[in-house]
């Protein structure tokens, strides 16, 4: 394998880290707590896309991954929604550790969900298009991992419009900012909340959506995705979706080029050594991180 190969698969990882990441943010940012079921949440959404694809067969040839996006889409975001309700907002007003162990309740319960339904054996989502890889210059690139690099590139530029240019998104940076002030403004910061959580937990089940294919599902693979936007979040600066996007693609990177050199258990390893690197050098990351954020 070559490097720009190596370079490519790191691309392809790293923009559906992207979305997970991205999704931890939104949640942090507005409602000030951690989401740890986010990653589990990714597991649901292979899984999701999974029944799905069984339950939308077309022709008996079966439901291409795109097909499939909006729902699971809407499946995880109405999840998001619902861990609002149940693991932060009774709990908002007590201590930050209340909220942390609920949502890593809730994640507990996901993983067991999906070992009771599907077992614990591999399972793989279909492809988000058909279609043989393309070949240049020795270099195989996939359908797949470009359907990845584009969907995530897409769903990313989306989601800096709706914060960046409309009213909702400038409500959400406001209530995240500060949800008192957000009040007596008018503005429904119970709903804003809902909303984060519905927007995070739909990035992480698009993100399973897309990873299963390539590699695969299965109850107890949340933890691994749940680290990896946890350290992408730190090393781009706690807060900061600009940083949570590189970070990911970091993170990728690094994982993809350590595997090759050694080997994946290895490349785990160091890659939790640079996080504590990272903590102990440049503790804001690379682009800073919002007060009274950290956890």
């Amino acid at each position: 394998m070559s490097w720009a190969q190596t370079a490519i698969d790191g691309v392809a990882l790293g923009a559906a880290y992207a979305l997970v990441a991205l999704g931890f943010v939104l949640i942090l940012n507005a409602a000030g707590a951690v989401n740890f079921a986010q990653g589990d949440l990714v597991m649901a959404g292979g899984f999701a896309a999974i029944v799905f694809a069984g339950l939308l067969p077309i022709d008996n040839v079966g439901v291409p991954g795109l097909a499939l996006a909006p729902l699971v889409v809407v499946a995880g975001g109405a999840s998001g929604w619902l861990i609002a309700e149940i693991a932060y907002r009774p709990l908002r007003h007590h201590p930050p550790v209340a909220v942390f162990i609920s949502t890593i309740a809730v994640g507990i319960m996901l993983q067991h969900g999906a070992n009771g339904l599907f077992g614990a054996a591999e399972r793989r989502t279909p492809p988000l298009v058909a279609g043989d890889a393309l070949t240049a210059d020795g270099l195989t690139i996939s359908l797949q991992s470009m359907a990845i690099v584009g969907t995530a590139a897409v769903v990313i530029l989306l989601l800096h419009l709706l914060l960046e240019r409309t009213q909702l998104g400038r409500r959400l940076r406001a209530a995240a900012e500060d949800a008192e002030m957000a009040r007596a403004l008018g503005i429904a910061v119970r709903r804003l909340t809902g909303l984060a959580f519905a927007l995070g937990a739909g990035l992480a089940a698009l993100a399973g959506l897309l990873l299963a294919n390539v590699y695969f599902v299965t109850p107890t693979a949340g933890l691994a995705f749940m680290l990896k936007a946890y350290i992408a979040v730190t090393i781009g600066g706690w807060g900061s979706l600009r940083g949570a996007v590189i970070g990911a693609f970091l993170v990728a990177m690094f994982e993809v080029v350590a595997s090759r050199l050694w080997t994946a258990t290895i490349a785990d390893a160091l890659l939790y050594v640079v996080l504590l690197l990272v903590l102990l050098l440049r503790p804001e990351g690379l682009f800073g991180e919002a007060a009274g954020r950290r956890a």
